[in-house]
């Protein structure tokens, strides 16, 4: 088991020996009080803003405990034998959080450790959690100028990064795009196709965020990067309602830049590209029935209106996206020990593309080519049951779905064949003419739905605090795709020079200075996963300073074909979590905190799709013989000539049947899973002023990614087994070959780290075999922060952090390649590709961050908020290696002997190319060619505040990206695209830059 055993056994060992104990958490969707009365008093709880009360009775010891209480107001008095104890306290709830506070007896010390603003007590240190956090409520963002959406202020918490500027995401702690988690009210929200993106709200239908970075409770899982949990607004006992309205014109944007390459060619036409919004959201909420049933509900009119040209300047897509997106809550106290709250929203969207021929000199449009719509989103909702069963007993019981679609079609998608070719490729390009008659290469339809339950529980026994819970997603996915155009084909044009090596084995003939790969891809059906697990924790009071966390989930995930039957299933996915905080002072004023925990990684459902359902991947690769003009609708385009095919069809990746599963899923596959280990320190100066410092560690175990096995030990190259879904560089067991007679009869076990990949030269001879590095993925950091409270006058959080994110393997998706299909990358198709070990596209070496409000007067506020960021690595790749023939992305460049042998052809007086074994190669590591520039952005806001009898009026002003920086964020990477001695004429080029400087401006009505 080495590390894996050792880490496991140790943190196991600590919860056993402390009762299973784990880490006194709030709610997903709430909050929780606690805190020291008289010994037996009873202690009330009330919301000021919908009268929910609640009663319960202090232990022996005087302390009490509030647990899933709805995010808001309070007052908090205690009593005994019929007398009032003490003042009426005032507190806040906030998500996630603890609040501790006294009441009733001399005054508290710990009370250092909170902020009274406005006559409520925030929790500012909150010494019973070990959790790495950020809170930001909806009043808070009203300050900032920040851009609405979930997006923008997940990246205000420190550590958290853009992910790769082609598929874009999130990236928290050096993980990938596809490892995080987000919530709505306690439903899970998260993409399960790709876990590439999520289920969003309109922004205004949010009361407050809470980012966890990490080592978070063992209530939540299914995720090793960061966790985004969030809760919608809801209604009071006083009606309420309001409008606001956002808009940024186009005219407020300032105009992205062309890109020129060396010779002074455009290759990147963005000037003319165009974007407007205007947001007009209407809101209300109040008493249904006062002190008992409540509303809060608004609809949302969006009009995205936006212009775009292909990198030619030569096509211009005009979009239009008007759409209706509506959101509600309806809460109901039931009793004060009971309520009921139901949360919906849909985010349904339509896009519109219009597509048009498109001259840039002239800047005018020609006659429309084709339309294109895409619909996406879909509806969502969650219903939640809250109950104090006795007074040391509570539950809560949630039951949602979530749904998102995708569909695109256009009405040219018989037609006409999508057409794509690289910037090197197209100086033969007939000008006046697009390339290809669509820009919709794919006819896509899918509707994925969750059906999500889940039971949670807490239990007060003396000093511990047991919580325990059960949760149950169903993920169903209803697929199609398929090419658009005739026989679904989509083709990829390259620059190659004569004698080059393609990715298929075949040869670039003379006469050709490039190939095309003339691609079909075919995919249907209902794909379903379950996934499921159980929990349980304890918050452990070892003294009234220190308490113990540990805690243990169990995970199951269950990946189904269309016929129902399991591809990939793993159980007891153990993960133990072990934390501890320290209040050093007794006063709440300083805590030193840390801990350490396993976290686990679904298995995303488009692997199930595309590896357990039918996929047809046919790529044929033809001699690229120049361009065919037509014309459809009186409009001018090209397609590729297709000269001699090169090679064989590949249909490596899917031949359109389903498999033997035993021959495709490893027996036994391990899960992936991170540890995490934390040290942090916060402090308190002041009644506003607080400061922290934490140390994290990460380290990623396993991969299941897509492999090729093209050898076994038993039978070495006649016993090809084919793509298996596995773990790389460890024991991989499947139905295979074990006699070599070339027929599967038993089960064989491979050892990746040596055996698996059959090496062949170009001459097809066999060469041995070898086997895959094991997947390495590392993140240490050092975080710092600064927060001082807002106090009605100023406000101010300044985070600096400082990382090393190292290995092989970022995760299941690869920014390298643009490759967004989670666990089915490029990453190990064979041995080469991540040969190399180095600092990983997410790596961001510095991270600064600066927000803040300033009063200028009560009347006007000053915003600001800073992201100031080091580039992330440049690799230079190449395409062979010194060991085989093979052709794909790899860390070697070819230096010498890399095309035609001089003055020597064959007996058709073709040139003779050098044997792929005298090639000499030269071998680079990740980030060998430096780093791209550092970035920042500056965004600033000016708001006005009147208020008036019975309302208030809000007008803000916003700058983003004040400073109109458009540094490179993305360049090309491919140093050779073929195995040729020459350098792609395209790499290092510049691919994508920060978005130009656009305004916003927000004009809001309260009453």
């Amino acid at each position: 088991m080495g590390n894996r055993g050792y880490f496991l056994k140790t943190v196991l060992a600590v919860a056993i020996g402390l009762g299973l104990s784990a880490q006194a958490m709030a709610g997903n969707n709430d909050g929780a009080v606690v805190g020291h009365t008289q010994a037996n008093a009873t202690v009330t709880i009330t919301n000021t803003a919908t009268g929910l009360t609640r009663t319960i009775v202090a232990d022996e010891h005087g302390n009490y405990r509030f647990p899933f209480l709805p995010v808001g107001q309070y007052t908090l008095t205690a009593s005994s034998a019929g007398k009032t104890l003490g003042e009426t306290r005032d507190v806040t709830v906030s998500l996630g959080n603890t609040t501790t506070i006294d009441v009733g007896t001399q005054p508290n010390v710990k009370e250092l450790g909170t902020v009274n603003v406005a006559g409520s007590i925030l929790p500012v240190i909150d010494v019973t959690s070990t959790e790495s956090a950020t809170n930001l409520t909806h009043a808070q963002l009203l300050r900032l100028p920040v851009e609405q959406n979930v997006a923008s202020v997940v990246q205000l918490a420190p550590g958290v990064v853009k992910g790769n500027a082609g598929f874009g995401g999130i990236s928290f702690g050096g993980s990938s795009i596809a490892e995080n988690a987000f919530y709505v009210n306690g439903l899970n929200v998260t993409d399960f196709y790709n876990r590439n993106g999520f289920s969003e709200a309109p922004f205004d239908f949010y009361q407050e965020f809470q980012v966890k970075t990490g080592g978070y409770s063992v209530q939540f899982g299914r995720t090793t990067g960061g966790v985004v949990n969030a809760v919608a607004r809801s209604g009071t006992n006083t009606f309420k309602y309001g409008i606001t309205e956002t808009i940024e014109p186009d005219d407020w944007r300032s105009a992205a830049r062309n890109r020129y390459d060396a010779s002074g060619n455009r290759y990147i036409t963005a000037d003319r590209d165009g974007e407007s919004l205007y947001k007009t959201n209407l809101w209300a909420s109040g008493p249904i029935i006062k002190d008992k049933l409540f509303f809060f509900a608004m609809y949302e009119r969006r009009q995205h209106p936006y212009n775009s040209t292909d990198d030619l300047g030569e096509v211009m897509n005009d979009h239009h996206d008007n759409n209706g997106f509506w959101g509600a809550t309806i809460d109901w106290n039931i009793t004060d020990k009971n309520t009921l709250s139901l949360m919906a929203f849909s985010d349904k969207d339509r896009d519109t593309a219009d597509v048009y021929e498109y001259d840039y000199g002239s800047d005018t449009r020609g006659k429309r080519s084709n339309v294109v719509h895409n619909q996406t989103g879909g509806r969502n909702w969650a219903l939640t049951w809250s109950s104090y069963l006795t007074n040391d007993f509570s539950m809560k019981l949630m039951f949602g779905r979530n749904q998102r679609m995708a569909n695109t079609v256009s009405q040219l998608d018989e037609a006409c064949n999508r057409v794509i070719a690289t910037n090197d490729i197209l100086a033969e390009y007939p000008p006046g003419a697009a390339l290809g008659c669509t820009t919709s290469s794919t006819v896509y339809a899918r509707t994925d739905t969750r059906t999500q339950y889940r039971a949670d529980f807490e239990w007060t026994l003396g000093s511990h605090l047991l919580r325990f819970g059960y949760d149950h997603e169903k993920n169903v996915s209803v697929y199609a795709q398929h090419y658009a155009g005739p026989d679904g084909y989509y083709y990829n044009v390259y620059a190659a020079s004569p004698g080059s090596s393609i990715p298929n084995g075949g040869v670039v003939p003379p006469g050709y200075d490039g190939y095309v790969r003339a691609r079909q891809y075919v995919i249907a059906g209902t794909f379903p996963s379950i996934n499921s697990a159980v929990y349980l924790e304890d918050n452990w009071s070892v003294t009234p300073n220190l308490v113990i966390n540990a805690g243990v989930r169990n995970d199951s995930f269950n990946n189904e074909a269309a016929n129902g039957a399991s591809y990939i299933k793993i159980t007891k996915q153990i993960a133990p979590r072990l934390g501890f905080s320290w209040d050093v002072r007794g006063d709440a004023s300083m805590k030193l905190f840390g801990n350490l925990g396993r976290y686990y990684l679904p298995v995303a459902n488009v692997i199930n799709i595309k590896q357990a359902g039918g996929l047809l991947d046919r790529r044929t690769y033809y001699a690229f013989g120049g361009w065919d003009t037509l014309t459809l609708n009186g409009v001018p385009y090209v397609i590729p000539k297709l000269g001699p095919q090169l090679g064989a069809v590949d249909e490596s990746q899917g031949n359109g049947t389903v498999g033997d599963f035993r021959s495709e899923v490893s027996r036994n596959m391990d899960p992936v899973y991170q540890d995490e280990a934390i040290l942090g320190f916060q402090q308190l100066l002041t009644p506003q002023w607080s400061w922290g410092v934490r140390g994290i560690y990460r380290r990623m175990h396993n991969a299941i990614d897509d492999m090729q096995i093209s050898a076994t030990p038993q039978c070495g190259g006649d016993g090809y087994v084919g793509w298996v879904m596995a773990n790389p560089g460890k024991n991989v067991t499947v139905w295979g070959d074990t006699h070599c007679t070339g027929k599967a009869d038993g089960w064989i076990t491979i050892d990746t780290s040596k055996y698996g990949w059959a090496m062949y030269d170009a001459d097809g001879k066999y060469l041995g075999q070898r086997g895959w590095v094991k997947p390495r993925r590392s993140y240490a950091a050092m975080e710092f922060q600064v927060d001082r409270a807002w106090d009605e006058k100023w406000a101010l959080n300044v985070s600096y952090t400082i990382s090393w994110n190292r290995g092989n393997a970022e995760g299941p998706v690869n920014s390298d390649t643009d490759f967004a299909d989670t666990g089915r990358t490029e990453n190990w198709d064979n041995p080469y590709v991540n040969l190399a070990n180095g600092f990983l596209p997410n790596d961001r070496r510095h991270q600064l961050k600066a927000r803040g409000t300033y009063a200028l007067t009560p009347h006007w506020q000053l915003g600001a908020d800073l992201n100031l960021a080091s580039g992330g690595p440049i690799t230079s790749y190449g395409v062979g290696n010194p060991f085989d023939a093979t052709n794909y992305y790899s860390y070697y460049i070819c230096v010498d002997k890399c095309g035609f042998i001089p003055g020597q052809v064959d007996a058709s007086g073709n040139p003779v190319p050098y044997p792929s074994e005298q090639r000499v190669y030269r071998e680079v590591s990740r980030g060998n060619y430096g780093r791209l520039p550092w970035t920042y952005t500056v965004d600033a806001s000016l708001t006005y505040l009147h208020p008036f009898y019975g309302g208030n009026l809000r007008i803000k002003l916003t700058a983003f990206n004040l400073f109109n920086q458009q540094r490179t964020v993305q360049v090309d990477q491919n140093m050779q695209t073929s195995i040729s001695s020459d350098i792609s004429s395209t790499f290092l080029q510049p691919l994508i830059f920060q978005p130009p400087r656009y305004v916003q401006l927000m004009m809001a009505l309260d009453f």
